[in-house]
């Protein structure tokens, strides 16, 4: 064999090789580089749990990996701000909490344009929230409360872990669907707030069902009802609200992730699926359960839609009751 056809030999099998490596460089996002999920609340929290709870499957489902980076702050705006301005190609995802959808009602301006900045790929699960009340509150149902609320108007009182905080907005919509007036008794952080329901300072709080559950197999909070329109898992003796007789009454914790508006429809795509594949995980679907969940199960456009419904919801109610931030 010549020298040249050595060389055309050696040109020929190094193309060889370097098409099936070129083509699995374009079949991943972004040549391959690390995906970031963007989560707005700090580690420790229901957003956080979710990130790291589909980071590995989704690395596994895009041959890539995928990271976990906390940016808490602004109830969310930080982070949603963040990968708004973000280089669209994919690798800056935001994971964002159910806040996504009321700080546009809250805020009079954002960081970023809700209706523009972003594209939705998935929104997760969907968590309830129970009612619980100290259990020294004489109150046994949720037709207890409404009664004593509507005989004192505004002399039972709800805590949460802030204003326009996800315990203030289950409050505010009670109030709107059941008729009645509370008052309303902001803490800093859902921690403090529960522990003053324990302690009787403050007798309902609208609490998450996963973090409240071993306080109310103690016996230290009574749940009243729960504020999905099906029984909770861990809950099933606790009715519904509708059921308890408060009609149209839904309230949910929900994780969405969004791209920037840019990223290309191919990449999207290609994120949406390896979500989907995520929460199909048996160890992923195994958690949400235990935490009472339901995997959301829909697509983008069954993401966008329920994002907008929720916008609607909490728009309306953030106006009827005169919610303000400070």
């Amino acid at each position: 064999m010549t020298h040249a056809s050595r060389r055309r030999l050696l040109a020929a099998t190094g193309a060889l090789v370097a098409a099936p490596m070129l083509a699995r460089a374009q079949e991943t996002i972004a040549g391959g580089r690390t995906i970031t999920l963007v989560v707005s609340y700090a580690a420790g929290g229901g957003a956080d749990l979710m990130a790291r709870l589909i980071a590995p499957p989704m690395s596994r489902a895009l041959g890539q990996t995928v990271v976990v980076d906390n940016k808490p702050g602004g109830g969310g705006q930080i982070a949603a701000g963040m990968v708004a301005r973000a280089t669209p190609d994919g690798t800056q995802l935001l994971l964002d909490a159910s806040s996504f959808a009321v700080n546009p009602a809250l805020y009079a301006k954002l960081p970023y344009d809700t209706d523009t900045a972003f594209a939705p790929l998935a929104v997760l699960a969907l968590f309830p929230n129970v009612l619980v009340c100290n259990p020294a509150f004489p109150a046994k149902t949720v037709a207890d409360v409404v009664r004593a609320a509507k005989a004192r108007p505004g002399a039972i009182a709800y805590a949460s872990s802030g204003n326009g905080s996800a315990q203030h907005l289950a409050g505010a919509l009670f109030e709107d669907r059941a008729g009645v007036t509370l008052q309303h008794v902001p803490y800093k952080g859902g921690g403090p707030a529960m522990n003053d329901v324990i302690g009787g300072q403050v007798p309902l709080f609208f609490a998450n069902v996963a973090s409240s559950l071993g306080h109310i197999q103690a016996g230290k909070l009574r749940p009243l009802a729960v504020t999905s329109r099906q029984r909770a898992r861990a809950l099933p003796d606790i009715p519904t609200m509708q059921e308890a007789g408060v009609p149209g009454y839904e309230v949910l914790e929900w994780n969405p992730v969004l791209a920037p508006a840019a990223t290309p429809p191919a990449v999207r795509a290609r994120l949406a699926a390896a979500i989907a594949r995520a929460m199909a995980d048996p160890e992923v679907l195994a958690r949400v359960r235990a935490l009472s969940g339901e995997v959301f199960g829909g697509g983008p456009a069954q993401a966008a839609d329920f994002l907008n419904k929720q916008r609607a919801l909490w728009a309306g109610v953030v106006r009827e009751r005169k919610i303000t931030i400070g």
